[in-house]
């Protein structure tokens, strides 16, 4: 296995509320630009346990969020999409449990990714059993805006239907792709 690889590979994270087409909006990243992308670790994680989970879950979440972009970054070609980062589990955790484990905040302040996509709530709520505030999507939206302005990261809101979605993030990842840093 080539090590240098998943050095070499750019790593977008796209973030926001539930049920504001992170997944979908993942897939159709990876199909386009022939690559992997990183689901969501949670919902596994959460679908396989017998029991609701605890804020001590979150620190095990966040681990395997990270091994499984680290694991999928060797086979991608160029760019890795992850369907969700540990700001989501940061933003969760603070807003549950109204504090973030110190291991999941080292965790973050050592990712690094080339871009970050923020998606808008314009899109109707759709339920899932594990989607837990459709009443809240505004409030963690600008929680989620600005905890990526603090972080001083580059993002872009990606708002419309489905279609102005992917051609506005295809736009901004051409030009990702296309620097020759």
């Amino acid at each position: 296995m080539d090590t240098a690889k998943p050095l070499l590979v750019k790593r977008v994270a796209i973030v926001g509320p539930e049920c504001t087409g992170k997944t979908a909006l993942s897939k159709a990243l990876a199909a386009h630009y022939h690559t992997v992308w990183v689901p969501e670790f949670a919902r596994s994680f959460i679908d396989r346990l017998n029991r609701p989970y605890n804020q001590a879950d979150l620190v095990t979440i966040a681990h395997g969020q990270l091994e499984s972009e680290n694991q999928l970054a060797t086979l991608a070609n160029r760019v890795v999409i992850c369907d969700t980062n540990l700001i989501v589990i940061k933003v969760w955790s603070e807003f549950k449990y109204g504090t973030c484990d110190d291991e999941i905040l080292n965790l973050l302040a050592s990712q690094n990714y080339d871009h970050y996509f923020l998606t808008d709530i314009d899109i109707p709520w759709e339920d899932d059993p594990q989607r837990e505030h459709p009443d809240k999507r505004e409030y963690f939206f600008d929680v989620y805006r600005k905890e990526l302005i603090h972080l001083r990261v580059p993002f872009t809101t990606i708002s419309g239907n489905f279609r102005q979605r992917l051609h506005l993030a295809t736009k901004v990842l051409d030009l990702l792709l296309s620097d020759k840093d």
